[in-house]
């Protein structure tokens, strides 16, 4: 299902600042190179977590999914001079084409790149995080939402990309073990009373959660 008006999308990436040099080439390479490039933040959904990031000036920023480090680079835009940024990658190949463009950015310092089941190494992370961005394998969102909660700082926030999951989520009964996924794991959400939410329809929807 196409969420988004093609030309809506064009409008919109017209109308807002381009992407540095990096990021361009980080997109370009996915683009031209990744079998599954559609994963990739991308121009519109990348400056909107530049923007956040910008905003709430985190000094830790944890990532569970990195891919090939879009939009990685694009949280860190936001750190504070003493901030850091973890984010784990679960493919050696994604992982090491991420920390290719990792070491060429200002941000070298500052990104901190896992290979690795994220369950197993957010347990050993010994951080209080201020930001929080969940995009990795869907059947485990609900499990990465309550293993980086305690970790999370009062007012801290948490987002989850791809939860319209192609509009899968919009039907009653969807079949795809994703889709049923992240269906389920809005209806968790939704559901709490320690969070503040909304959901944000931008590219595959984005769920924007805060500690109270």
């Amino acid at each position: 299902m196409e969420l988004i008006n093609p030309l809506v999308q064009d409008y919109a990436e017209k109308f807002s600042s381009a992407e540095d040099a990096l990021l361009k080439e980080v997109n370009d390479y996915t683009t031209q190179n990744h079998p599954e490039h559609h994963m990739l933040s991308g121009h519109l959904q990348g400056k909107f977590l530049e923007m956040a990031s910008m905003m709430i000036r985190p000094r830790r920023i944890l990532e569970i999914g990195t891919f090939t480090g879009y939009s990685a680079l694009c949280l860190a835009k936001g750190l504070t001079d003493d901030g850091v940024l973890h984010t784990i990658e679960l493919r050696e190949n994604d992982a090491a084409t991420a920390k290719g463009f990792f070491d060429r950015s200002v941000y070298k310092e500052k990104i901190i790149l896992h290979t690795g089941d994220a369950k197993q190494i957010v347990s050993k992370l010994d951080e209080i995080f201020d930001l929080v961005f969940i995009d990795a394998d869907k059947p485990a969102y609900i499990e990465y939402f309550n293993l980086v909660f305690p970790k999370l700082r009062k007012n801290g926030f948490i987002f989850a990309d791809n939860i319209f999951f192609h509009g899968q989520v919009l039907e009653t009964r969807p079949k795809g073990k994703n889709a049923i996924a992240i269906k389920e794991f809005n209806q968790y959400i939704s559901e709490r009373t320690d969070i503040e939410k909304m959901i944000v329809t931008l590219r595959d929807g984005l769920y924007l959660i805060r500690k109270k």
